[in-house]
């Protein structure tokens, strides 16, 4: 069973797991500021759970890439997003300032 490092923590998941849905479940924040509210709820268009990832995930996704590579993003950050990943193995989550967890 892979694991998740977040912010101190680690939490357990099984293997293909969502990353997004596995840091809510663990009551972990995954959004900065007002976008705790106001997010796509996952469906990779407002890139607000961008986060930068260490360890084996799922290929983006073409809606991943298509909003990273839009502002504030841009497409060689090496930032992710948690909705669109599937944790395939142990990794280590980072969640950058900035609404959009953007900046370095």
């Amino acid at each position: 069973m892979p694991t998740i490092q977040y912010q101190g923590k680690t939490i357990d998941c099984p293997q293909g797991a969502n990353l997004r849905m596995v840091l809510l479940r663990s009551r972990l924040p995954v959004y900065n500021s007002v976008a705790q509210a106001l997010n796509c709820r996952g469906r990779g268009l407002c890139g607000a759970c961008a986060v930068r990832i260490e360890g084996p995930v799922s290929a983006p996704t073409e809606a991943e890439e298509r909003r990273l590579a839009l502002p504030p993003h841009r497409p060689d950050s090496g930032l992710r997003l948690a909705c669109q990943c599937s944790v395939e193995g142990d990794v280590v989550v980072t969640k950058q300032p900035g609404l959009w967890g953007q900046r370095s």
